[in-house]
């Protein structure tokens, strides 16, 4: 093991200093960005904010909504080639199919692709550092030479390059530092999503790479940290979260308000107390055990439930 002693940041720890500017207006500012991609060669003009593949965010009818204002999306890796049958308006240039490894999972991603003359690709494990990860996105740039992937996830200067050498466009940045992720706790793995953003991108743009900064930011503000660090995009999951159009389980809960008493005349004074109602959407990490039921049956022996 060798010790880093250099000093890492998240978002927390840093704060913008302000400097001199020719804009009279926060209207005044554009976020559209377009780029071209290193091996796709594909120009792409939009708002570089997408919302993550995840249960409750990354579904069809968000896409929809954030199409609206030129946001990106990578869908959830769950949909079925039935599910994208069903959709007749989607805007390909602003969303990404999802996929694991797993050859199963990449045969429907590989006929999706071709059905719907798809653009863009998100390859998508919890921690991008191994042999079999590259392997598979070269794997997938020779069978789509103009497919846009993006592919993650990672934290550090040369695995951003070793993606991005071997077919990558888009390298997704980001271990651990999600609202409901654990992965810090239950694997000890992780670093500071700032000083991660920052050394990714350094080293992506180095080689015509792009990055994107996924996961930490529970305000607009890390959004500009994010974007201020280098990061071409900027991933959310937590901040689209508990939205209709995330088709999440709403669950009710009923409180006490004990600081309302409702007098009754009847049988005596009695005092009730008035019961109000609050909706939530539920919201979990794709390694969690709600998610693992959900689409593995339950959680594997191998690992632990975040």
């Amino acid at each position: 093991m060798r010790m880093e002693s250099e000093t890492k940041l998240d978002y927390k720890d840093v704060l913008i200093r302000p400097k001199r500017s020719s804009l009279r207006s926060r209207k005044e500012v554009s976020l559209q960005r377009t780029y071209t991609f290193k091996h796709s060669r594909y120009q792409w003009t939009g708002i570089p904010i997408m919302a993550a593949n995840m249960d409750g965010v990354g579904t069809f009818e968000m896409h929809k909504a954030l199409a609206k204002h030129g946001l990106f999306i990578c869908l959830v890796k769950h949909y079925a080639s039935e599910d994208w049958s069903k959709e007749t308006s989607l805007q390909t240039d602003l969303l990404a199919i999802s996929t694991g490894t797993g050859e199963d999972d990449w045969r429907r991603c590989a006929d999706i692709i071709r059905e719907r003359n798809l653009s863009w690709i998100c390859i998508d494990i919890a921690n991008g550092y191994s042999s079999h990860f590259v392997d598979f996105i070269r794997k997938v740039r020779a069978a789509f030479p103009s497919l846009t992937i993006i592919a993650g996830n990672v934290v550090t200067a040369d695995m951003t390059q070793e993606l991005i050498m071997n077919g990558a466009d888009v390298v997704k940045v980001g271990i651990g530092p999600g609202s409901v992720c654990t992965t810090r706790i239950q694997t000890g793995v992780g670093y500071p999503q700032l000083s991660a953003v920052m050394e990714c991108a350094d080293a992506a743009h180095g080689l015509d790479g792009h990055i994107i900064a996924d996961g930490g930011c529970t305000c607009p503000g890390d959004v500009s940290k994010a974007f201020a660090g280098g990061a071409d995009f900027v991933m959310l999951g937590g901040m689209f979260a508990g939205h209709l159009q995330g088709g999440g389980q709403i669950i009710s809960r009923f409180y006490h308000d004990k600081g309302e008493m409702e007098v009754i005349q009847e049988n005596g004074n009695q005092f009730i107390p008035k019961i109000t109602e609050k909706k939530f959407v539920q919201f979990y990490g794709m390694s969690s055990e709600v998610a693992m039921k959900k689409h593995h049956g339950g959680v594997a022996n191998y690992r632990s439930s975040e």
